[in-house]
């Protein structure tokens, strides 16, 4: 990967700070803000960081989640924030601001977290690049905009939302139009932040819209779409809006997907997902690649679905895929096929949602195609027509089930180190348990009178 910034091109540029930020396991950013005099000082070393951000739940609730990793027990100790230069840019949509993604260190051992998505994600492009195999990859955002910045939203309960459109509108251009103001700004400050757009439309949900980043390899892409949801957050806030990637924010409105696109090339230049002579150019490895993604997937689900919302998509019959399926150019299918251009035939992984974290599901997604293509498997025929029309192989439809997979799973254990996914499982659990001990509104308007 080449910089978007040097360190030199720091103070001619107009930037006095930088944010140097690491991913934690919600794939969201943390970090620190430092002056750029100071920037280049902490380069080989990195920020000191107490290891809570790997040790609490989305709310930074750290009493009841128990994790090996860290806590009391470890005295809640440090780690180092190792800026990665080759992501050195300005965030555009910030005043003055350039950002810097990092790696999680070890502070003992120097050597990268585990349980860190970076170091996640990392290992799987490695163990790919032992098979003279790079992965190249793209991940499709969709997200919900209302009217009202989160302060607003939170104080009123998120009740009576106000969404930027208020008529189905996928692709529409007068929809488009009308939030052009907004939304060039969007792109304007991506561009110019190095996370080039390939497209932009309205999308079918109210108040729902879809901005897809240009393809790169696996590890920039997730980069790219970590700092594309911060952007789009800030953005929104800034101009008295709110952006939500909840799969589904309303129970009679449309879901949000993060469906991945995946393609591996050979270090010569090869493609090995093309074969001329094969049903729609489809190769043996792809279809090998399509078989392991299915074959897995109910062992990672959790790192497709990592939230109980998650699992409300899942089960709708929102293009989020059903069961074990796959076909060509099939949108009603979990794993979606496009062929055609040598270049260009890959996989389309359909079932995570927007609040994915993607350096795991493109971890999984990687891990299980690298097991396909070695074990040579065969993915079956491909489904034609409607794959909701009938079922096709149950996958967890809740998040306790999805944890618990996940913790069982040798291939998991073995893929990505058992520590690490009896981590994740344990956070997993955690956050399921809280949410059925919580009382809603669902119950009550359910029970509370008829039971």
């Amino acid at each position: 990967m080449t910089a978007i910034l040097d360190i030199s091109d720091l103070r001619t540029g107009g930037i006095d700070t930088v944010i140097v930020a690491g991913v934690d396991m919600y794939g969201k950013l943390f970090g620190k803000r430092i002056p750029v005099r100071l920037f280049q000082g902490i380069v080989d070393e990195g920020l000191h960081v107490c290891t809570c951000v790997y040790g609490w739940d989305f709310a930074q609730n750290m009493d009841n989640l128990k994790v090996e990793f860290a806590g009391g027990h470890t005295g809640w100790h440090d780690f180092r924030l190792v800026p990665d230069l080759a992501t050195l840019r300005r965030a555009a949509w910030l005043e003055g601001t350039a950002i810097c993604l990092a790696d999680s260190i070890d502070e003992e051992s120097g050597e990268p977290l585990p349980v860190a998505p970076r170091t996640i994600l990392r290992r799987q492009v490695e163990a790919l690049g032992a098979e003279q195999l790079t992965a190249y990859t793209a991940t499709e955002l969709e997200f919900h905009l209302y009217n009202g910045t989160p302060d607003e939203l939170r104080r009123n309960g998120y009740r009576d939302l106000d969404p930027t459109t208020l008529i189905r509108s996928d692709y529409a251009i007068g929809a488009g139009n009308a939030m052009e103001p907004f939304f060039r700004k969007v792109r304007n400050a991506l561009e110019q932040s190095g996370i080039p757009v390939e497209v932009a439309q309205a999308e079918y949900g109210l108040g729902q819209w879809e901005i897809n980043l240009e393809y790169a390899d696996a590890i920039e892409t997730a980069d790219r779409h970590v700092l594309f949801k911060s952007a789009v957050i800030d953005m929104a806030r800034a101009h008295g809006m709110t952006a939500t990637f909840m799969p589904r924010p309303l129970t009679d409105g449309m879901g949000s997907s993060c469906h991945i696109h995946a393609s591996v090339r050979g270090v010569d230049g090869s493609t090995p997902f093309h074969d001329a002579a094969a049903e729609r150019t489809a190769s043996a490895a792809l279809r090998h690649a399509v078989a392991g993604v299915l074959e897995r997937a109910s062992d990672l689900m959790l790192f497709y679905a990592p939230t109980v919302n998650a699992m409300r998509r899942i089960i709708s019959n929102d293009f989020a895929g059903n069961g074990l399926t796959w076909g060509f150019d099939n949108r009603t299918t979990t794993c979606r096929l496009i062929t055609g251009d040598p270049n260009s035939n890959r996989l389309e992984m359909r079932l995570p949602g927007a609040d994915v974290n993607p350096y795991l599901a493109t971890a999984a997604v990687l891990g299980s195609m690298r097991d396909g293509m070695a074990r040579q498997i065969d993915p079956g025929p491909p489904c034609l027509g409607d794959a909701y029309a009938e079922p096709h192989g149950e996958l967890p439809v809740t998040l306790g089930d999805a944890a618990r997979n996940l913790d069982q799973s040798t291939f998991a254990a073995s893929t990505f180190d058992k520590a690490v996914v009896g981590h994740y499982a344990t956070v997993a659990r955690d956050e399921w348990l809280q949410f059925l001990r919580s009382v809603s509104d669902w119950d009550r308007d359910r029970y509370f009178e008829t039971i």
